[in-house]
């Protein structure tokens, strides 16, 4: 079936165009992008699907993303993407603005039990029985011209995705499509609340090792690192390799011989900021006890797995009540914070990420299961 594109390189088409699609019900949206040595994603090609034809947006020739922003931001028209996060990212820095409301065709696939986390080319084989061609995810789609594969499989994206929408959308009950544009608002909140670099020290490997004072240098190398990443447009990586963060905090190199023995240090980052690094090490290290981080909790034990597999056989048995794909319920970072806040005599506290139905639903029955398992013997 040949499919109707329609290319869209100017920023007058694209306002002529936002203005039509401000009147449909949906739009199915995707976008191309690269993301190879840069923190932040290149858009290389934007594709909107009406459920007729295929639109392909070219970044390298708009700059007034105004009209764009406008349709993501208008509450009448329901956007659909699939498996979006990074999508959202390259939305984000092209028009500074964010899909609302958000629908999700993988999060769908998963409340309708067909899969959870399935992939783009598996759920159109089978809500439509297409067979895609292997993807060009990894061609180059700064290049111009693009190629006529590129260009059908960009197309095909679009078109498909709004005909997968049409046939998952009906068997949605009510509460299930609130659901959907529920996880999907979340995911929109979890990239606006940009994450603070003075609190990344925190994610860090193995820091639960570290003492308060040697957390202090690890949170001001992981805070520049992060905003030099960004400011640089780096991987982060590219700024000091992630296995160099801790025994950077723990061993604090004084010179500049002893910062390029540190595990995994790149020779390059030595070069570069190994003074900048050793004067941070050196004013972080000497700051008092009174600007110490406090302590980063320690993994859960052994003897937690018990509990935590407990209430997850919880959160199952309500999936399957649901109809729903086990995975949505409950994630195991929740089930850990759920657990740390009161291992092992309780009282524990439900923690900030378990969040609208989840809580409604299971909030309760979590804390009443722990509190039965304390009482046991």
């Amino acid at each position: 079936m040949a499919i109707d594109i329609h290319w869209i390189r100017d920023n007058e088409s694209l306002a002529q165009f936002c203005s039509e699609w401000q009147q449909l019900p949906f739009v199915a949206l995707d976008t191309e992008f690269m993301r190879v040595d840069t923190f932040y994603p290149i858009a290389g090609l934007l594709q909107i699907g009406d459920g007729k034809r295929a639109y392909l947006i070219d970044p390298l020739t708009i700059n007034a993303w105004q009209p764009l922003a406008a349709l993501l931001e208008n509450p009448a028209v329901l956007k659909v993407l699939h498996a979006c996060s990074e999508d959202l990212e390259v939305l984000l820095r092209l028009t500074g603005s964010l899909p609302a409301p958000l629908f999700d065709t993988q999060l769908a696939a998963a409340y309708l039990n067909l899969g959870f986390s399935m992939g783009y080319s598996r759920l159109v084989q089978e809500v439509l029985g297409i067979d895609l061609p292997k993807g060009e995810t990894r061609s180059d789609w700064l290049q111009r011209p693009l190629s006529e594969t590129q260009i059908s499989y960009a197309a095909e994206d679009a078109v498909h995705l709004a005909e997968v929408f049409v046939e998952l959308r009906p068997k949605l009950s009510a509460d299930k499509f609130a659901w959907v544009l529920e996880d999907g608002a979340e995911l929109v909140a979890n990239l606006r609340r940009e994450t603070d670099p003075y609190e990344v020290y925190r994610e860090a490997k193995l820091a639960w090792k570290l003492s308060r004072a040697q957390l202090a240098v690890l949170r001001e190398l992981c805070a520049w690192r992060e905003k030099e990443a960004r400011a640089r447009d780096l991987p982060r990586n590219r700024i000091v390799r992630e296995h160099s963060l801790w025994p950077l905090a723990r061993t604090q190199p004084d010179n500049l011989a002893a910062l390029g023995k540190i595990e995994d240090m790149h020779p390059r980052t030595v070069r570069q900021d190994g003074q900048f690094l050793l004067d941070l090490i050196k004013r972080s290290g000497s700051v008092g006890p009174d600007q110490w981080p406090p302590a980063v909790p320690e993994p859960l034990p052994i003897e937690a797995a018990a509990l935590i597999k407990q209430l997850r056989a919880l959160g199952q048995a309500e999936a399957e009540r649901l109809g729903i794909a086990p995975e949505l319920m409950l994630r195991k970072k929740t089930l850990e914070a759920l657990v740390k806040s009161g291992f092992p005599e309780g009282p524990y506290q439900l923690p900030d990420s378990l969040r609208g139905w989840r809580r409604e639903l299971l909030g309760q029955k979590l804390l009443d299961s722990l509190a039965t398992a304390g009482e046991q013997p």
